[in-house]
């Protein structure tokens, strides 16, 4: 053939349209859904919520895989090395904006996960044993002022720990900040009477409290939470401007197709809208969400920017 027309034949071949096979449709097969926390918390409980109503709406089954350590940070950082496609999600928290202030060569960036969906806000609670003598937080701050009082989180950088920090500078009180590896622990101490006081997750609580195990002196949101109408807020006690809320949700690695994204988000809000699911998530005392990815970027990066603050007036570091 001669080569004039050899060059025509390749670049008629050239032109025409690639042959390539079809992208399959996502979901083919199982996604895996990181908890970088231990089994049993709030946070792994409302993760397993999604994976229930996310393997339902999608018809691939969502398997939880709890990698616990590192202050979250070994569960975030394997999620933050897997493939972008849409089969690895992350449950992530607020610790996505307070880790990277107080850890420093994390190896991944903890503003760059892909947003999915702020499933749940989660109140900060401070409780005491009911057979505490003050009746309220400024009796209890009085009490603290005359015996400096040891004041237990779920962990050392914790959203729980800024608010001991602020709170103990504000109320001009030496709280001793005990931290815990997990909220159940710091839990089962106050009970025993080794800490005079919790600041925690009020999921974690809501049952003791409603027991009369526990007395409750404030939530954190500027807002009374459903779960514990009569506990008053942060503002009500006259310390409004360390007012924030906590919450767990869904992150992905960074660069998942935001399209993959948005399917995830969709399933996830109507999936925590169903009653056995919403029930579960009353119980714990977290309210769930109907927002957009934008929002949880948005919640990410300010909290960042307001923790890190937090974090270099009182010399916090990670774990």
């Amino acid at each position: 053939m001669p080569f004039a027309t050899r060059r025509a034949l390749l670049a008629a071949t050239l032109a025409l349209p690639a042959l390539r096979p079809a992208r399959a449709a996502w979901p083919e097969r199982t996604i895996r859904l990181i908890v970088p926390v231990a089994p049993g918390g709030s946070q792994d409980i409302v993760a397993r919520l999604s994976a229930r109503a996310l393997t339902e709406a999608l018809g691939q089954t969502v398997q939880v895989e709890n990698v616990p350590g590192g202050g979250s940070n070994i569960g975030y950082a394997a999620a933050a090395r897997a493939a972008p496609d849409g089969y690895t999600i992350l449950a992530g928290s607020d610790t996505l904006s307070i880790t990277g202030a107080v850890t420093p060569r994390l190896g991944f960036d903890p503003l760059g996960f892909a947003p999915i969906h702020r499933s749940v806000r989660v109140p900060q609670i401070f409780v005491v044993r009911a057979d505490h003598p003050a009746t309220d937080f400024a009796s209890w701050v009085e009490a603290a002022r005359s015996r400096p009082p040891a004041v237990g989180t779920p962990g050392n950088a914790s959203l729980a720990h800024l608010l001991v920090e602020q709170l103990s500078r504000a109320t001009d009180t030496n709280w001793t900040h005990v931290p815990y590896r997990g909220g159940a622990l710091a839990v089962n101490d106050l009970l025993a009477g080794q800490l005079q006081g919790v600041v925690i997750n009020i999921g974690a609580v809501t049952d003791h409290v409603r027991g009369g195990r526990l007395k409750a002196f404030w939530v954190s949101p500027d807002a009374r939470t459903t779960a514990l109408p009569d506990v008053p807020t942060l503002r009500e006690v006259g310390l409004g401007a360390f007012s924030v809320v906590g919450w767990h949700g869904l992150v992905a690695p960074p660069g998942t197709d935001p399209a993959i994204a948005a399917r995830i988000n969709a399933a996830n809000r109507a999936g925590l809208r169903r009653p056995d699911i919403a029930e579960r998530l009353a119980g714990l005392g977290v309210e769930p969400t109907d927002e957009a990815p934008e929002a949880l970027s948005e919640a990410i990066r300010a909290d960042a920017a307001r923790f890190a603050e937090v974090v270099r007036r009182f010399g916090i570091r990670g774990e």
